[in-house]
């Protein structure tokens, strides 16, 4: 009786334990033991985010019991991930994912495989929104399911009074399903390493250009225009815009130098082709021609050197709450934002800057693209390289593309130019290529001829060799 008489006390005591432990981490004895309350679509969700996120399918193969999942497609699909991952010792990626739904779930009934596949083919089509809610709300529940069960567990041994197994089947559970992403895993990301990574790069509307960048622009990445003052810095930033523009992408162009009017009249001529100064008598035609345009665009003007990065960041913010999609960012130019480092020298805050304007491509996922003015040495050169560039040459490091414009007076005679690639990371550099420019209509071509830049520069010294011998020539003429 004694013994029948304790096992009860330690019964209620346990249950007690268990109510007041449950109430301090949230647990609740009569949730459902299912993602069911959670709905259908985010349990699939919650399953391609398993298949995509390495990092996270580890995380959640500790704690996740398929059963929690509420359609047996669902627990299909994700049993074949973890099958995988115990079997090979990495992670499945999307290509071996399609060859096992094609293969090896012929033991499963008719129903469910068409289920699963027709699954993965919408999750192809699909991008998961609110990843961080998914995946907080589905480690939550799966680590009190787990606490729960160990807690349960623990009855038995607390009879025993075997305490210190009780402390280590709890504080086993508590340790489950902690975030174990620390960093890109050599051998378990195998197969990412040979997946397309999804730049969705913007382009440049050069074709030469976009072979070379991999289609334009990236995500995250940012672009330098290099040019002297007067050059087209500009009209070459417009060119890009709008680019973008007639792609159906919505492009967010910060002037500080130029008026916004100014620089929406340019984007007008650049679309058309109409002459800027036919722009005003041809108000009509140019409407016509830009009223289909799907993509938008926001010009917003900043007196010289009264924005920072910050103040594009507050301005950002304010047309993501708007629900406008952000897809290009274009700084008109970099060199005129104010730093936040006032203290320092100059070359350090055009650094700050530079490396602030990638952080926000990053922030943005979209590409941003800027320019930069050379010192006087690029003001009448063939070939404007990076040594060229104002005041700051650290600023060309955190940029993934820089390519430069140059224009003699004998170019800007025949809307002539060259632009050099002076850093892609993306594909080769150092190419020269010839470019008309017609600055009455903001209208940029990159022509297919390309020249190194050392051959450019042996040109010059023969043209310059050509040029003493002729004047040697007159001197001795002259001298008899």
């Amino acid at each position: 009786m004694a013994f029948k008489s304790f096992g009860k006390t330690v019964d209620k005591y346990a249950i007690f334990l268990y109510s007041r432990y449950s109430e301090g981490v949230g647990l609740n004895y009569n949730e459902k033991e299912d993602f069911s309350q959670f709905g259908k679509s985010f349990q699939e969700n919650l399953c391609q985010l398993i298949l995509l996120d390495r990092a996270f399918a580890d995380q959640m193969k500790e704690i996740l019991n398929i059963n929690f999942l509420e359609l047996n497609y669902l627990q299909v699909f994700v049993k074949k991930i973890f099958d995988y991952k115990d079997k090979y010792k990495m992670h499945p990626s999307v290509d071996i994912m399609t060859t096992i739904l094609r293969a090896d779930i012929s033991g499963e009934n008719t129903l469910t495989q068409k289920q699963v596949r027709d699954f993965f083919a919408r999750m192809a089509k699909t991008s998961v929104q609110d990843i961080e809610y998914i995946q907080d709300t589905a480690v939550d529940f799966c680590k009190k399911q787990v606490l729960k069960e160990a807690m349960m567990k623990s009855i038995p041994l607390l009879r025993k009074s075997s305490f210190e197994d009780i402390q280590k089947l709890i504080n086993d559970a508590m340790k489950l399903g902690t975030n174990n992403d620390y960093g890109y895993h050599y051998l378990k990301d195998f197969e990412k390493r040979f997946e397309l990574i999804a730049r969705d790069p913007i382009t440049t509307g050069w074709t030469i250009v976009d072979k070379l960048c991999k289609g334009g622009l990236g995500n995250g990445e940012l672009g330098v225009v290099i040019a002297p003052t007067g050059a087209g810095k500009s009209m070459a930033l417009v060119h890009l815009g709008a680019q973008a523009l007639k792609k159906g992408k919505n492009v967010i162009h910060y002037t500080l130098e130029l008026a916004d009017t100014i620089v929406a009249t340019r984007y007008d001529s650049c679309i058309t082709g109409i002459p800027l100064e036919e722009v005003y008598n041809k108000k009509d035609d140019i409407y016509e021609d830009i009223k289909d345009i799907e993509g938008q665009l926001i010009v917003k003007e900043y007196p010289t050197k009264s924005a920072s990065v910050d103040t594009l960041r507050a301005h950002l913010d304010k047309l993501q709450q708007r629900e406008i999609t952000i897809d290009m960012i274009i700084v008109d130019y970099g060199d005129l934002l104010r730093s936040k480092r006032q203290k320092d020298e100059k070359r350090h805050q055009l650094e700050s800057i530079y490396e602030e304007l990638r952080a926000i491509a990053q922030e943005n996922n979209c590409p941003v693209w800027t320019a930069s003015q050379t010192n006087r040495s690029g003001l009448n050169a063939e070939v404007i390289t990076m040594e060229s560039i104002s005041e700051a040459f650290n600023k060309c490091f955190v940029a993934d593309f820089i390519f430069s414009l140059s224009r003699t007076i004998e170019h800007k005679s025949d809307n002539g130019g060259r632009l050099f690639i002076a850093k892609n990371r993306n594909g080769p550099d150092g190419l020269v290529y010839p470019i008309h420019m017609d600055t009455s209509k903001v209208e940029i071509d990159v022509l297919s001829q390309t020249e190194t830049f050392t051959e450019i520069k042996k040109n010059i010294l023969k043209k310059q060799e050509q040029s003493l011998q002729e004047k040697y020539k007159k001197f001795r003429k002259g001298k008899k």
